[in-house]
Protein backbone atom coordinates (compact mmCIF):
# COMPACT_ATOMS: atom_id res chain seq x y z
CA UNK A 1 0.00 0.00 0.00
CA UNK A 2 1.80 3.62 -1.37
CA UNK A 3 0.52 6.05 0.44
CA UNK A 4 2.21 10.10 -0.07
CA UNK A 5 0.22 12.56 1.94
CA UNK A 6 -3.61 11.37 3.92
CA UNK A 7 -6.05 12.99 2.09
CA UNK A 8 -7.93 14.93 4.77
CA UNK A 9 -4.22 16.72 4.54
CA UNK A 10 -4.04 17.42 1.10
CA UNK A 11 -7.83 18.67 1.43
CA UNK A 12 -6.85 21.64 3.61
CA UNK A 13 -3.72 22.15 1.64
CA UNK A 14 -5.72 22.77 -1.43
CA UNK A 15 -8.28 24.95 0.60
CA UNK A 16 -5.87 27.15 1.81
CA UNK A 17 -5.95 30.57 0.78
CA UNK A 18 -2.81 30.99 -2.04
CA UNK A 19 0.06 33.40 -0.80
CA UNK A 20 -0.21 36.68 -2.86
CA UNK A 21 2.57 37.51 -4.93
CA UNK A 22 1.43 41.43 -4.67
CA UNK A 23 1.82 41.00 -1.02
CA UNK A 24 5.14 39.85 -1.20
CA UNK A 25 6.75 42.23 -3.10
CA UNK A 26 4.98 44.92 -0.99
CA UNK A 27 7.21 43.38 1.77
CA UNK A 28 10.30 43.45 -0.18
CA UNK A 29 10.21 47.14 -1.03
CA UNK A 30 9.57 47.96 2.20
CA UNK A 31 12.37 46.33 3.74
CA UNK A 32 14.71 47.58 0.87
CA UNK A 33 13.62 51.36 1.85
CA UNK A 34 15.31 51.16 4.79
CA UNK A 35 18.77 51.59 2.96
CA UNK A 36 20.81 48.94 4.43
CA UNK A 37 19.53 46.67 7.20
CA UNK A 38 23.28 45.73 7.97
CA UNK A 39 23.58 44.19 11.78
CA UNK A 40 26.33 47.09 12.50
CA UNK A 41 23.73 49.88 11.48
CA UNK A 42 21.46 51.95 13.29
CA UNK A 43 19.68 50.54 15.90
CA UNK A 44 18.09 53.29 16.70
CA UNK A 45 17.45 55.43 13.30
CA UNK A 46 13.33 55.36 13.09
CA UNK A 47 13.74 55.67 8.95
CA UNK A 48 17.05 53.50 8.28
CA UNK A 49 18.83 50.83 9.63
CA UNK A 50 18.55 47.38 11.14
CA UNK A 51 16.55 48.93 14.50
CA UNK A 52 14.07 50.14 11.86
CA UNK A 53 13.54 47.37 9.98
CA UNK A 54 13.24 44.91 12.92
CA UNK A 55 10.69 47.74 14.55
CA UNK A 56 8.58 47.55 11.13
CA UNK A 57 8.64 43.78 10.67
CA UNK A 58 7.38 43.84 14.67
CA UNK A 59 4.68 46.33 13.91
CA UNK A 60 3.32 44.03 11.16
CA UNK A 61 3.48 41.05 13.70
CA UNK A 62 1.55 43.16 15.98
CA UNK A 63 -1.00 43.82 13.03
CA UNK A 64 -1.46 40.21 11.97
CA UNK A 65 -2.23 39.27 15.83
CA UNK A 66 -4.69 42.54 16.42
CA UNK A 67 -6.45 40.80 13.14
CA UNK A 68 -6.91 37.19 14.45
CA UNK A 69 -7.94 38.15 18.34
CA UNK A 70 -4.38 38.39 19.49
CA UNK A 71 -3.55 34.60 18.05
CA UNK A 72 -0.12 36.15 17.17
CA UNK A 73 2.06 37.92 19.98
CA UNK A 74 5.61 39.42 19.73
CA UNK A 75 9.05 38.80 21.43
CA UNK A 76 12.29 40.13 20.48
CA UNK A 77 15.26 37.89 22.33
CA UNK A 78 18.30 39.46 22.33
CA UNK A 79 21.80 39.26 23.66
CA UNK A 80 25.24 40.43 22.65
CA UNK A 81 27.62 38.70 20.14
CA UNK A 82 31.35 39.48 19.45
CA UNK A 83 33.60 38.32 16.72
CA UNK A 84 36.29 39.52 13.71
CA UNK A 85 33.11 40.85 12.05
CA UNK A 86 31.61 42.47 15.33
CA UNK A 87 34.75 43.37 16.59
CA UNK A 88 33.41 46.25 19.17
CA UNK A 89 30.36 43.63 19.73
CA UNK A 90 26.53 44.41 18.52
CA UNK A 91 23.12 43.47 20.09
CA UNK A 92 21.40 41.04 18.08
CA UNK A 93 17.61 41.18 18.43
CA UNK A 94 15.38 38.38 16.51
CA UNK A 95 11.80 39.29 16.27
CA UNK A 96 9.43 36.69 16.82
CA UNK A 97 6.18 36.40 16.01
CA UNK A 98 4.53 33.46 18.36
CA UNK A 99 0.99 31.82 17.16
CA UNK A 100 0.06 29.73 20.47
CA UNK A 101 -0.98 25.85 19.44
CA UNK A 102 -4.37 24.26 21.45
CA UNK A 103 -1.97 21.45 21.95
CA UNK A 104 1.13 20.98 24.31
CA UNK A 105 2.39 25.12 24.32
CA UNK A 106 6.22 23.56 23.40
CA UNK A 107 5.31 21.47 20.55
CA UNK A 108 7.49 23.69 18.28
CA UNK A 109 7.48 24.46 14.67
CA UNK A 110 9.54 27.16 13.30
CA UNK A 111 9.74 29.17 9.99
CA UNK A 112 12.19 31.72 9.61
CA UNK A 113 14.55 34.49 7.00
CA UNK A 114 17.19 36.78 8.35
CA UNK A 115 16.51 40.55 8.15
CA UNK A 116 20.11 41.97 8.06
CA UNK A 117 21.77 42.80 4.60
CA UNK A 118 25.23 43.27 3.22
CA UNK A 119 27.11 44.44 0.55
CA UNK A 120 30.78 43.81 -0.94
CA UNK A 121 32.49 44.91 2.26
CA UNK A 122 30.95 43.04 5.05
CA UNK A 123 31.97 45.15 7.70
CA UNK A 124 30.21 48.04 5.07
CA UNK A 125 27.46 49.36 7.24
CA UNK A 126 26.35 52.07 5.89
CA UNK A 127 26.35 52.16 1.91
CA UNK A 128 22.87 50.71 0.45
CA UNK A 129 22.08 47.34 0.97
CA UNK A 130 18.88 46.89 -0.33
CA UNK A 131 19.15 42.58 0.17
CA UNK A 132 15.98 42.49 -1.84
CA UNK A 133 16.45 38.48 -2.42
CA UNK A 134 18.96 38.19 0.74
CA UNK A 135 17.25 37.89 2.19
CA UNK A 136 14.05 40.14 2.14
CA UNK A 137 12.42 37.39 0.36
CA UNK A 138 12.56 35.02 3.25
CA UNK A 139 11.42 37.21 5.82
CA UNK A 140 8.58 38.49 3.44
CA UNK A 141 7.44 34.68 3.11
CA UNK A 142 7.53 34.41 6.71
CA UNK A 143 5.12 37.03 6.92
CA UNK A 144 3.13 35.96 4.71
CA UNK A 145 2.67 32.65 6.52
CA UNK A 146 2.28 34.06 9.43
CA UNK A 147 -1.11 36.16 7.50
CA UNK A 148 -2.46 32.61 5.97
CA UNK A 149 -1.98 30.39 8.92
CA UNK A 150 -3.03 33.09 11.45
CA UNK A 151 -6.43 32.42 10.24
CA UNK A 152 -6.63 29.05 11.00
CA UNK A 153 -5.89 26.69 14.56
CA UNK A 154 -3.32 24.51 14.80
CA UNK A 155 -1.86 21.89 17.58
CA UNK A 156 1.74 23.11 17.54
CA UNK A 157 2.83 26.43 18.61
CA UNK A 158 4.67 28.26 15.34
CA UNK A 159 6.93 30.72 15.82
CA UNK A 160 7.34 33.18 12.86
CA UNK A 161 11.15 34.84 13.13
CA UNK A 162 12.99 37.68 11.22
CA UNK A 163 16.73 36.76 12.35
CA UNK A 164 19.20 39.41 12.56
CA UNK A 165 23.35 39.02 12.21
CA UNK A 166 22.95 36.09 9.84
CA UNK A 167 25.97 37.97 7.46
CA UNK A 168 28.48 38.65 10.52
CA UNK A 169 28.12 35.12 11.82
CA UNK A 170 25.05 33.45 11.73
CA UNK A 171 24.40 35.12 15.60
CA UNK A 172 20.38 35.70 15.19
CA UNK A 173 19.93 31.69 14.45
CA UNK A 174 22.56 31.05 17.43
CA UNK A 175 20.43 33.23 19.66
CA UNK A 176 16.85 31.49 18.68
CA UNK A 177 18.20 28.05 18.91
CA UNK A 178 19.54 28.99 22.66
CA UNK A 179 16.12 30.30 23.17
CA UNK A 180 14.46 27.65 22.36
CA UNK A 181 16.88 25.16 24.56
CA UNK A 182 16.09 27.55 27.37
CA UNK A 183 12.75 27.60 27.50
CA UNK A 184 12.26 23.66 27.26
CA UNK A 185 10.66 23.68 23.34
CA UNK A 186 10.54 20.66 21.77
CA UNK A 187 11.17 21.67 18.00
CA UNK A 188 9.64 19.62 15.63
CA UNK A 189 11.05 21.07 12.22
CA UNK A 190 12.97 24.71 11.32
CA UNK A 191 12.43 25.94 8.16
CA UNK A 192 15.24 28.62 6.59
CA UNK A 193 14.03 29.95 4.31
CA UNK A 194 17.31 32.31 2.26
CA UNK A 195 17.85 33.47 -1.02
CA UNK A 196 13.92 32.51 -2.13
CA UNK A 197 13.12 34.71 -4.58
CA UNK A 198 14.83 34.72 -7.91
CA UNK A 199 14.85 32.36 -10.81
CA UNK A 200 17.34 33.67 -13.43
CA UNK A 201 20.83 32.63 -12.80
CA UNK A 202 24.77 34.18 -13.41
CA UNK A 203 24.93 32.88 -16.52
CA UNK A 204 21.06 33.36 -17.52
CA UNK A 205 19.18 30.42 -17.06
CA UNK A 206 15.94 29.97 -16.12
CA UNK A 207 14.68 27.58 -13.21
CA UNK A 208 11.55 28.64 -12.28
CA UNK A 209 9.75 25.05 -11.15
CA UNK A 210 12.23 24.04 -8.29
CA UNK A 211 13.39 24.98 -5.14
CA UNK A 212 16.47 22.99 -3.45
CA UNK A 213 15.94 21.81 -0.01
CA UNK A 214 19.18 21.27 1.95
CA UNK A 215 19.46 18.98 5.36
CA UNK A 216 22.15 17.02 7.03
CA UNK A 217 22.56 13.55 7.12
CA UNK A 218 25.56 12.56 10.24
CA UNK A 219 23.81 14.74 13.10
CA UNK A 220 25.96 17.44 14.06
CA UNK A 221 24.54 16.96 17.99
CA UNK A 222 24.92 12.95 17.93
CA UNK A 223 26.85 11.77 20.69
CA UNK A 224 29.59 8.94 19.73
CA UNK A 225 26.96 6.23 21.13
CA UNK A 226 24.32 7.51 18.77
CA UNK A 227 26.57 7.66 16.01
CA UNK A 228 27.71 4.42 16.02
CA UNK A 229 24.14 3.04 16.26
CA UNK A 230 23.25 5.09 13.16
CA UNK A 231 26.08 3.39 11.49
CA UNK A 232 25.01 0.03 12.35
CA UNK A 233 21.41 0.85 11.37
CA UNK A 234 22.51 2.36 8.13
CA UNK A 235 20.72 5.30 9.21
CA UNK A 236 22.55 8.01 7.65
CA UNK A 237 20.17 9.21 4.95
CA UNK A 238 17.07 9.15 7.58
CA UNK A 239 18.49 11.73 10.51
CA UNK A 240 15.43 13.97 11.49
CA UNK A 241 16.59 16.83 9.61
CA UNK A 242 16.69 14.23 6.27
CA UNK A 243 13.45 13.14 7.70
CA UNK A 244 12.36 16.69 7.24
CA UNK A 245 13.39 17.62 4.08
CA UNK A 246 11.86 14.30 2.79
CA UNK A 247 8.76 14.97 4.35
CA UNK A 248 8.52 18.51 1.90
CA UNK A 249 9.55 16.32 -0.75
CA UNK A 250 6.29 14.01 -0.68
CA UNK A 251 4.28 17.38 0.20
CA UNK A 252 5.41 18.97 -3.58
CA UNK A 253 5.34 15.67 -5.18
CA UNK A 254 1.17 15.44 -3.66
CA UNK A 255 0.49 19.02 -4.33
CA UNK A 256 1.17 19.35 -7.87
CA UNK A 257 -0.68 22.74 -8.04
CA UNK A 258 2.52 24.54 -5.98
CA UNK A 259 4.28 24.01 -9.26
CA UNK A 260 7.72 23.22 -7.51
CA UNK A 261 10.07 20.29 -7.13
CA UNK A 262 11.96 20.13 -4.24
CA UNK A 263 15.44 19.09 -5.02
CA UNK A 264 16.35 17.45 -1.75
CA UNK A 265 20.05 18.24 -1.56
CA UNK A 266 22.09 15.86 0.48
CA UNK A 267 24.42 18.10 2.77
CA UNK A 268 23.37 20.48 5.53
CA UNK A 269 23.89 23.75 3.02
CA UNK A 270 25.19 25.00 -0.65
CA UNK A 271 28.63 23.73 -0.89
CA UNK A 272 31.35 25.17 1.57
CA UNK A 273 28.58 27.56 2.66
CA UNK A 274 25.73 28.09 5.74
CA UNK A 275 22.82 29.46 7.14
CA UNK A 276 20.68 30.08 10.25
CA UNK A 277 19.40 26.35 10.35
CA UNK A 278 23.00 25.68 11.33
CA UNK A 279 22.96 26.64 15.13
CA UNK A 280 19.83 24.47 15.37
CA UNK A 281 21.41 21.52 13.79
CA UNK A 282 24.37 22.04 16.34
CA UNK A 283 21.97 22.12 18.94
CA UNK A 284 20.04 18.86 17.91
CA UNK A 285 16.97 20.31 16.36
CA UNK A 286 15.60 18.78 12.85
CA UNK A 287 16.25 22.17 10.59
CA UNK A 288 16.46 22.82 6.84
CA UNK A 289 16.90 25.46 4.24
CA UNK A 290 15.41 26.24 0.93
CA UNK A 291 16.98 28.10 -1.67
CA UNK A 292 16.37 28.90 -5.11
CA UNK A 293 16.95 26.38 -7.52
CA UNK A 294 19.47 28.69 -9.67
CA UNK A 295 21.86 31.55 -7.70
CA UNK A 296 22.74 34.78 -9.46
CA UNK A 297 26.23 35.41 -7.67
CA UNK A 298 26.23 38.98 -9.26
CA UNK A 299 23.46 39.67 -7.07
CA UNK A 300 24.88 38.39 -3.86
CA UNK A 301 27.00 40.67 -1.73
CA UNK A 302 27.64 43.33 -3.76
CA UNK A 303 28.14 46.70 -4.49
CA UNK A 304 25.23 48.25 -6.35
CA UNK A 305 27.02 49.34 -9.47
CA UNK A 306 27.30 48.96 -12.83
CA UNK A 307 30.78 47.59 -14.30
CA UNK A 308 31.75 46.94 -18.20
CA UNK A 309 28.25 46.72 -18.70
CA UNK A 310 27.13 44.25 -15.58
CA UNK A 311 24.94 45.23 -13.17
CA UNK A 312 26.03 44.30 -9.73
CA UNK A 313 23.80 44.38 -6.80
CA UNK A 314 20.70 42.93 -4.78
CA UNK A 315 17.78 44.79 -6.46
CA UNK A 316 14.19 44.08 -5.51
CA UNK A 317 14.07 43.79 -9.90
CA UNK A 318 16.17 40.55 -10.31
CA UNK A 319 13.49 38.96 -8.32
CA UNK A 320 10.24 36.61 -9.24
CA UNK A 321 7.36 37.16 -7.16
CA UNK A 322 5.00 34.38 -8.59
CA UNK A 323 7.99 31.49 -7.76
CA UNK A 324 8.53 33.29 -4.17
CA UNK A 325 4.90 32.97 -3.92
CA UNK A 326 5.39 29.08 -4.68
CA UNK A 327 7.99 28.59 -2.64
CA UNK A 328 6.02 30.11 0.06
CA UNK A 329 2.92 28.06 -0.43
CA UNK A 330 5.11 25.09 -0.16
CA UNK A 331 6.59 26.54 3.28
CA UNK A 332 2.86 26.72 4.56
CA UNK A 333 1.87 23.31 3.27
CA UNK A 334 4.42 22.00 5.47
CA UNK A 335 4.33 24.14 8.53
CA UNK A 336 0.58 22.92 8.33
CA UNK A 337 1.13 19.36 8.33
CA UNK A 338 3.50 19.68 11.13
CA UNK A 339 1.74 22.19 13.13
CA UNK A 340 -1.49 19.52 12.85
CA UNK A 341 -0.30 16.65 13.85
CA UNK A 342 1.56 15.08 16.87
CA UNK A 343 5.04 15.15 17.88
CA UNK A 344 7.04 12.76 15.78
CA UNK A 345 7.29 9.21 17.79
CA UNK A 346 10.29 8.31 20.00
CA UNK A 347 12.03 5.44 20.40
CA UNK A 348 11.62 3.69 17.05
CA UNK A 349 13.83 0.35 16.58
CA UNK A 350 13.85 -2.41 14.77
CA UNK A 351 14.28 -6.51 15.08
CA UNK A 352 14.54 -9.37 13.21
CA UNK A 353 17.43 -10.68 12.35
CA UNK A 354 17.72 -14.27 11.75
CA UNK A 355 14.00 -14.04 10.69
CA UNK A 356 11.66 -13.36 7.87
CA UNK A 357 10.00 -10.73 9.68
CA UNK A 358 10.92 -7.49 11.05
CA UNK A 359 9.21 -6.22 14.06
CA UNK A 360 8.96 -2.19 15.22
CA UNK A 361 8.41 -1.04 18.60
CA UNK A 362 8.07 2.48 19.32
CA UNK A 363 7.16 5.03 22.75
CA UNK A 364 3.36 6.04 22.53
CA UNK A 365 3.21 10.12 21.36
CA UNK A 366 0.64 11.46 24.33
CA UNK A 367 -2.67 12.83 21.22
CA UNK A 368 -1.51 10.30 18.61
CA UNK A 369 -4.60 9.06 16.57
CA UNK A 370 -2.85 6.06 14.94
CA UNK A 371 0.87 5.63 13.41
CA UNK A 372 1.73 4.73 10.32
CA UNK A 373 4.71 2.62 9.80
CA UNK A 374 6.63 3.37 6.42
CA UNK A 375 9.64 0.90 4.91
CA UNK A 376 11.52 0.57 1.42
CA UNK A 377 14.07 -1.39 -0.29
CA UNK A 378 17.15 -1.09 1.87
CA UNK A 379 18.83 0.51 -1.84
CA UNK A 380 15.92 3.19 -2.16
CA UNK A 381 15.96 6.70 -0.36
CA UNK A 382 12.03 7.21 -0.56
CA UNK A 383 9.59 5.46 1.44
CA UNK A 384 7.47 2.75 -0.86
CA UNK A 385 5.20 1.00 0.95
CA UNK A 386 3.34 2.20 4.46
CA UNK A 387 0.64 0.87 6.55
CA UNK A 388 -1.37 2.72 9.56
CA UNK A 389 -2.04 1.32 13.23
CA UNK A 390 -4.03 2.18 15.64
CA UNK A 391 -3.31 4.69 18.63
CA UNK A 392 -3.26 1.65 21.15
CA UNK A 393 -0.16 0.28 18.97
CA UNK A 394 3.56 0.67 19.91
CA UNK A 395 4.24 -2.42 17.91
CA UNK A 396 4.15 -3.70 14.70
CA UNK A 397 4.99 -6.86 12.73
CA UNK A 398 5.48 -6.77 9.14
CA UNK A 399 5.07 -10.37 7.90
CA UNK A 400 7.77 -11.43 5.30
CA UNK A 401 9.91 -8.24 5.31
CA UNK A 402 13.09 -8.77 5.82
CA UNK A 403 14.94 -6.67 8.18
CA UNK A 404 18.36 -6.85 5.96
CA UNK A 405 17.01 -5.66 3.18
CA UNK A 406 15.04 -2.99 4.50
CA UNK A 407 14.96 0.60 5.69
CA UNK A 408 11.46 0.95 8.12
CA UNK A 409 10.08 4.60 10.19
CA UNK A 410 7.20 5.08 12.17
CA UNK A 411 5.01 8.68 12.34
CA UNK A 412 2.34 9.51 14.29
CA UNK A 413 -1.23 10.59 12.63
CA UNK A 414 -3.96 12.98 14.09
CA UNK A 415 -7.02 12.63 14.13
CA UNK A 416 -7.57 14.00 10.75
CA UNK A 417 -5.16 12.85 9.21
CA UNK A 418 -2.03 15.14 9.30
CA UNK A 419 1.41 12.77 9.94
CA UNK A 420 4.55 13.91 11.41
CA UNK A 421 7.92 13.70 10.47
CA UNK A 422 9.21 9.88 10.10
CA UNK A 423 11.36 8.57 13.16
CA UNK A 424 14.02 5.90 11.43
CA UNK A 425 13.53 2.24 13.38
CA UNK A 426 17.67 1.68 14.14
CA UNK A 427 18.76 -0.62 16.49
CA UNK A 428 17.79 -0.70 20.07
CA UNK A 429 20.05 1.26 22.45
CA UNK A 430 21.88 -1.13 24.62
CA UNK A 431 20.81 -2.07 27.71
CA UNK A 432 22.17 -0.22 30.75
Amino acid sequence: MKVLLPLPALILIAAAPAPDPTALRTTVAKLVSFGTRHTLSSPTDPKRGIGAARAWVASEFLRLGKGCGGCITVDQPHARFQNNRAPQGVEIVDVLGIQKGTGDPNHIVIVAGHIDSRVTDVMNATSDAPGANDDASGVALVLEAARILSREKHEATIVYAALSGEEQGLFGGQLLATTARSRGWNVAAMLNNDIVGNTVGIDGRIVADRVRVFSEGIPAAADPAALKLDRASGGEDDSPSRALAKTVGRIATATPAIGLEALLVRRPDRFGRGGDHSPFLDAGFPAIRFSVGVENYDAQHQDLRTENGKVYGDTIDRMDFPYLARVTALNIATLRQIADAPPAPQGVSAAGALSTDTTLTWTAVPGAAGYRVRWRRADKSEWETAKDFPASATEAVLKGVIVDDTFAGVSALSAKGAESVVTFAGLPPPKR
